[in-house]
């Protein structure tokens, strides 16, 4: 039963992962050609897809959680029952944990886009200005 509530905690890690991922390719994909002007922007963004696998798996399955099912409790020694509202708790908790992995990295990334965005644009106006007059 455990190996059956990590194999579905991974999965819809994994789901949730694409899910994201293919929500937001198009405004990362813009944003990194807006930023970096060169080939290289695909490059860094299939580095951010596959940051956002290993995120969001690593946060939606959690394992040191999950080790209380095969572990013995320390008090009476007695293993914990995965019963049916235990299943429904892992796989909402696995959901959430994913997403919320997802959503810090992603925060982390449009935080450090919008001032490299507004770095390159000082720079495009500066650029400008003389010839303008």
């Amino acid at each position: 039963m455990f190996y059956t509530l990590l194999a579905v905690t991974f999965v819809i890690s994994v789901l949730m992962s694409f899910i994201v991922a293919a929500i937001f390719s198009k405004p990362i994909r813009a944003m990194l050609q807006r930023i970096i002007q060169d080939e290289i922007s695909a490059a860094w963004e299939k580095y951010l897809r596959f940051a956002i696998y290993v995120v969001g798996i690593s946060s939606g399955v959690r394992v040191w959680d999950l080790e209380k099912y095969i572990t013995p409790n320390a008090r009476d020694g007695k293993l914990i029952e995965l019963t049916q509202e235990r299943w429904v708790l892992e796989i909402y908790r696995s959901v959430i944990s994913a997403l919320q992995g997802t959503v810090m990295l992603l925060l982390a990334f449009f935080i450090f886009a919008l001032l490299a965005f507004v770095i390159v644009r000082a720079f495009e106006l500066k650029k400008a200005k003389p010839n303008a007059a």
